[in-house]
């Protein structure tokens, strides 16, 4: 800086301490150093001179370092000043703990001195207790000798008195006589048994006035005085003798005999229909549980009030009621179900367990806390301090009374669950239910399968399955008019309708035999029943295996009695047909009922049953593999049902084709071979296969359906195939045979399957050999489909042309080796060179015996639900 310059005063205000005291920041603080030089270089219009910049910054510096000097010193003085008060406070700091320290030793010393005054007052008060002790059981010990003596003497004046003394009398006297007693069993001196008996006596007289005593106040309605008597009790002998006469003399057990309510016809009417309702109440039983709870609430207040063991007192008063008033109305009701049905002895059981349950919740509120049981004066009791082990009283042994609830309730149903008795009844109860319910049924299959075997009765079947059926316009066929007509006027429906009643039963009806839905669901509806029966009336642990054993039941029934005497009965009537008269459609419609009922059973066991076994690895790996095993039956029989019927079905449309004249194909008058749209054997086939497919497609579902119908497809394709060559065509009998084919391939076609579609194309490209002219034969069994077959194998068809002796001598100029190459040529084109090898694909469906039936017939038993063991 210049000398003699100064400092602007906005600039040195800048400069001061107080600047860099608060927040400090460089560029504010040259801005504001610098703001009036910048405003008068502006000003100036000059050129920028930078000195008085260069002399303002350079004073500021200057100025800056003599303060930055001055804190220093500052700095340094104070930094003097703190470490000499740091040494002033360490000082004072050392001197206080050695102070405290000082204290502490003192306290120290006078906590030890006061430890050793308290270990002494202890040692003096464990004396003087011991003393005291001591002096109680010599004083005790003196008395029971004085008392003892009188006794001996048959002396009770003292004891009399005492007795009189009022209330704290009468309980030193009860504890005297306690100890009196336990003092008599052990003394072993001249007359000790007269002494005994007198105490005895006095004992028994003594308990029988406090009893009188007790039972006036009861009478009165004197809490406090039963209190009194139920403590000096308590203290003389446990007090189980007052307990058993305030219950015995309770107003509840008192003319308690109740007899079940007559009246509640609409019950007892309902306990064995199985089609009813379970009940969900009785009258009696109702009011009975409804008074008990009425009575506990009230009891509970008065035995907390009156007895000091009220634990105990509850106890033995529900025991009472348990085993009293609830078991003898319970075996009242048991008595009268068991005279109905096994059902109605079920049903009333699992009511009654239902409502008892309930109860017993109700009572478990009731749980009394314990009370002192002993008076105080029974801490010096004279047989404790003798043997140095406390008594106990009738009241410590007592249980919990939800404990007591639960042992109670289980005690009342052990004469009708226990062991296999429960589940034996339920068994024969549903083996009888479903027995009743399916004897129509199987009186209807029985005489079925004992008529099959009169040629006579197999005629009557075939004539009354051909009556029944009709046409796809829902008109008679000829033959089933033929046969009813044969029926009515031969009397035959009479004759086996009589034959039933001469057996002196009611006769079946069809409708008997026929397998329902309905039947199943109702069938499984009771088994739902008896299955929350066991829930209710069975141990956990039993649960599962009484589950298993009632499926068994289950199976038994709809499975072996109902569903598969269905099917055999079916495939009793499909091998017992005629292969001259049309099978029925009918077991189409058995199979969809099967179908629909194993899908309602397996989703039952699926959903209800399985998950109660769920607790027992085991017990559910034998059920799924039973349950398994059983559909696995049933598919089996149907399959060898869809298997019968289809082979009926085929060797009819054989026998149908059979009917076909040699002159069909090839007529002497084309006028009346035009008329004709198809031929008789055409017509009978496509109604039947019609009948087949409406049938199938009404009774059959999913992969079912595709295999049933291709079997029969690809059964057709090949009678068709040996047909062809069976009869000679002509040119107009081609047009006839042309139109037979469209009519096959359009029934064939409504069957819905692609291959069968191919098959029938080729069936309908063979049958234009007959129809194009003999020039152009060559060339068009080279094409389409026929280009796939070797020449040599469409010989047979191509020789049942009319014109073939003129034809056939051209045919084979184009199997010339050239021919021939090219023919080779086209056959290597398309990969295939026999009539087999078209039908490479689908042939196993011709040739197997169904072996795929199995699997899709399954499929329709929903697979999904065939259980799994994991």
């Amino acid at each position: 800086m210049f000398p003699g310059q100064a400092l602007d005063p906005s600039v040195q205000a800048h400069l001061g301490l107080d600047t860099f005291e608060e927040k400090f920041d460089v560029k504010d603080f040259v801005a504001s150093i610098s703001e009036k030089l910048i405003a008068q270089s502006k000003a100036d219009s000059g050129p920028f001179d930078p000195k008085p910049f260069i002399r303002t910054f350079e004073a500021a510096v200057d100025q800056l370092i003599a303060v930055r000097k001055d804190v220093q010193s500052k700095t340094e003085q104070m930094e003097k000043v703190v470490r000499t008060a740091e040494r002033e406070y360490s000082k004072k700091m050392a001197e206080l703990n050695r102070g405290f320290e000082a204290v502490g030793q003192s306290f120290s010393g006078m906590e030890t001195k006061m430890n050793e005054v308290g270990r002494t007052a202890i040692r003096i008060g464990e004396q003087l207790e011991s003393v005291h002790q001591q002096r109680q059981r010599a004083q005790a010990a003196y008395d029971l000798i004085d008392f003892y003596n009188q006794f001996s003497r048959d002396d009770t004046t003292r004891l009399d008195t005492l007795k009189k003394e009022g209330k704290e009398g009468r309980r030193q006297v009860a504890v005297l006589l306690r100890r009196l007693s336990t003092v008599a069993k052990e003394v072993d001196l001249p007359h000790a048994e007269k002494t005994r008996e007198n105490i005895d006596r006095y004992c028994e007289k003594f308990e029988k006035d406090m009893l009188q005593l007790f039972d006036r106040a009861y009478r009165r309605g004197d809490p406090k005085m039963m209190h009194h008597c139920a403590q000096t009790l308590l203290d003389f002998n446990g007090g189980a003798s007052c307990v058993q006469v305030y219950v015995n003399q309770h107003d509840f057990f008192i003319n308690r005999v109740r007899e079940t309510d007559q009246t509640d016809n609409y019950l007892w009417d309902a306990l064995p229909d199985p089609d009813a309702s379970p009940p969900t109440s009785e009258s009696g039983l109702q009011e009975l549980f409804q008074e008990i709870r009425t009575t506990v609430g009230q009891e509970a207040q008065i035995v907390q009030a009156v007895f000091p063991n009220p634990p105990y007192v509850m106890q033995v008063f529900l025991q009472r009621v348990f085993a009293q008033s609830i078991q003898q109305h319970l075996e009242q009701l048991v008595m009268r179900a068991s005279g109905l049905s096994d059902l109605a002895f079920l049903r009333i059981l699992q009511l009654v367990h239902q409502e008892t349950s309930l109860l017993v919740e109700d009572l478990k509120t009731y749980e009394l806390s314990s009370i002192n049981a002993r008076s105080t004066s029974d801490l010096t009791e004279f047989s404790r301090t003798l043997s140095g082990n406390p008594s106990v009283s009738a009241a410590a042994t007592t249980t919990s009374v939800t404990t007591l609830l639960e042992t109670a309730m289980e005690e009342l149903f052990v004469p009708y669950t226990e062991g296999q008795r429960y589940l034996e009844r339920e068994s024969k109860s549903l083996g009888e239910l479903y027995a009743s319910y399916l004897a129509n049924f199987t009186r209807y299959h029985e005489r079925t399968h004992k008529g099959g075997s009169s040629m006579f009765d197999r005629m009557v079947n075939q004539l009354s399955a051909a009556a029944a059926t009709t046409s796809t316009s829902g008109t008679s066929t000829t033959s089933a008019q033929a046969a009813a007509a044969l029926i009515r006027l031969g009397g035959l429906s009479n004759k086996a309708a009589g034959a039933q009643e001469k057996s002196g039963e009611e006769p079946v009806r069809e409708e008997d035999g026929q397998i329902s839905v309905d039947v199943a669901e109702k069938m499984l509806k009771w088994h739902a029943e008896a299955i929350g029966r066991c829930v209710e009336l069975s141990s956990a642990n039993d649960v599962p295996k009484h589950t298993f054993a009632l499926l068994r039941v289950l199976a038994a029934a709809i499975g072996s009695s109902y569903v598969e005497t269905a099917m055999e009965t079916t495939q009793a009537r499909l091998e017992a047909s005629e292969t001259k008269t049309e099978p029925s459609m009918q077991p189409l419609s058995v199979l969809r009922q099967v179908d629909l009922i194993c899908h309602l059973w397996q989703r039952y066991v699926n959903m209800a049953l399985l998950p109660l076994a769920s607790s027992s690895v085991t017990v559910r790996r034998e059920m799924v593999v039973f349950n398994n095993q059983t559909i696995s039956r049933i598919e089996g029989t149907a399959n060898h049902v869809m298997q019968r019927l289809t082979d009926a079905i085929i060797s009819w449309l054989g026998l149908q084709l059979s009917k076909q004249k040699r002159s069909d194909f090839k007529p002497r008058n084309d006028d009346l071979s035009f008329a004709r749209v198809n031929t008789e054997p055409c017509i009978a086939c496509c109604e039947t296969l019609e009948r087949v497919r409406d049938a199938a497609k009404a009774n059959l579902s999913g992969k079912n359906l595709e295999v049933f119908l291709a079997e029969i497809g690809v059964a057709f394709h090949g009678l068709l195939l040996e047909h062809l060559k069976k009869f000679p065509v002509s040119a107009t009998g081609g047009l006839m045979l042309a139109k037979d084919i469209k009519s096959y391939q359009d029934v064939i076609g409504t069957f819905g399957i692609p291959s069968l579609q191919e098959r029938f194309e080729f069936i309908r490209q063979l049958g234009q050999v007959f129809l194009i002219q003999p020039d152009i034969l060559k060339s068009y069994i080279t094409e389409g489909y026929l280009g796939r077959i070797d020449s040599s194998l469409l010989r047979p068809y191509l020789a049942q042309r009319s014109d073939w002796g003129q034809a056939e001598k051209g045919f084979n100029d184009s199997t010339d080796d050239g021919a021939l190459s090219e023919g080779k040529g086209l056959k290597d084109r398309f990969g295939m060179g026999r009539l087999s090898m078209i039908m490479k694909d689908l042939e196993p469906l011709r040739d197997m015996n169904i072996p795929s039936l199995p699997t899709g017939f399954a499929a329709n038993f929903n697979l999904p639900s065939r259980l799994s063991s994991s």
